[in-house]
This record gives C-alpha cells, structure tokens and sequence, in this order.
C-alpha cells in the first residue's frame, strides 16, 4: 500500500454502485480518491485536487467523458486519463485516444486489470512515484531508467527501454503493435510497423531470449510477455 500514498486519482462515472466499488477498492491500496457523478463535477474537483490519474466513464448525462477528456488535457496536460464503456466499439476508441486519452476499458473488468493499468499509466507518466516495481524477474527503476533482469543491468537505448518497460507493466496481456506504436513512438510516429520487430529482436538478444519464451508473439495479433 505505502507505494501509492500520495498518488492522486479522479473517479467519474454516474453509477453510485460501481464509483463506490472502485473507491472503496482504490483506497484499500493505498490511493488518494476524489469521485465526481457528471463531468461537470469532475472538472471543478480536478482543477482543485489536481490528479495524476481520472478514470472516466464514457455515457454520462450531460457532459460525457469525451468532453471531459478534453478539456482535462487542456488544463491539465500531465494528467493521465483511462476512459471507461459499456461497449466495445472501435470509433470510440479512436475518439478517446484522439482527445488525448492514455487507455481505454470495456465494463465489466477486473480490479486487477484497472490496477495494473493505473500503475502503467504512472510509470508512462510520472515515473518517480512508484520507485522501484519488481515484476518477477524484471526490476524497473524510473527514476534512473534502468531495468534490471535476473540482477543484472541491462544495457538499453531509451527506446528500448520505453519498450520493455511498457510490455513488462503490461505483462500477460496482448499488446498489437498499433498500440505498441502509439504508447512507444506514439500516435504520430510514421514510419513503418516494421520497427516494432526489429526492437522486439534486439530486446530478446539482451534478454537472452531465444526460445521466445519471455517475448511471446502471438500471430496476427501482437506480442505478450510471460513474467518466468
């Protein structure tokens, strides 16, 4: 719990019963919590309570989370925003990314999936607050952009260790190499997709990785790290 004290998040969705399971939740992990039920509550409370994270839902009466969205960006542009919806649909994705959001979640979920997500979206951002995060035999230390594997140091160019670093948080979950491009690269990166292999490679080669076994890729769908 002590690592996320001081860790501030914004919860905004207009259903008491799911605001109060994640808060409740949240809370028990040691975050800072402000809940809003409409949009125009979450703006007046994040100007004041200032989060490093708003989890948004989408279809809310009045201003949705789209718009809230993007005016957070544009008064808080550090801000990290994780949008939720009831639907999986692709256009609202590209919306929500295009405003400026940093991740998306189709309800129902799992608290552990928001967690894990929560903590990404912080290392991504604001790297000094965790410290150091163990994920099995990966160390990741922001604060010097080192990681560490079985102990040792490896030796990383900055985007390789943007790389890692992205798909060690998100381990066990499958990671397209359009999302590996966006987070890594990001949204406006125009070269090829290409790139994402020839990193993928070199990473492997440090990792010692020649059975693929840490590195998964999954075909036609993108790549997966397995934590040994």
């Amino acid at each position: 719990m002590k690592a996320h004290l001081g860790i501030r998040l914004l919860l905004v969705d207009d259903e008491p019963h799911i605001l109060q399971f994640l808060e409740l939740g949240l809370i028990n992990e040691g975050f800072d919590i402000r809940t809003a039920p409409d949009g125009l509550s979450a703006l007046e409370i994040a100007a004041e309570f200032k989060p490093h994270v708003a989890i948004l839902d989408i279809m809310m009466p009045g201003m949705d989370g789209f718009e809230v969205c993007r005016v957070l960006r544009d008064e808080e542009p550090d801000i990290a925003v994780i949008m939720l919806t009831a639907k999986d649909e692709v256009d609202d994705r590209v919306k929500g990314l295009s405003l400026g959001a940093d991740d998306y979640m189709v309800k129902p979920f799992s608290f552990e999936e928001l967690l894990a997500r929560i903590q990404a979206r912080l290392r991504n951002r604001f790297p000094g607050l965790l410290g150091e995060v163990r994920c099995g035999p990966f160390r990741i230390d922001g604060r010097r952009k080192e990681i560490r594997f079985r102990d040792s140091v490896l030796e990383l160019s900055p985007t390789e260790y943007e790389l890692l670093q992205y798909m060690v948080i998100n381990h066990g979950l499958v990671l397209s190499k359009p999302m590996i491009l966006d987070k890594v690269w990001g949204y406006d990166f125009g070269g090829e997709e290409n790139i994402v292999e020839v990193y993928i490679r070199s990473l492997r080669e440090k990792l010692g990785d020649k059975e693929h076994r840490i590195i998964r890729t999954l075909r036609g769908a993108g790549y997966r790290v397995d934590l040994l």
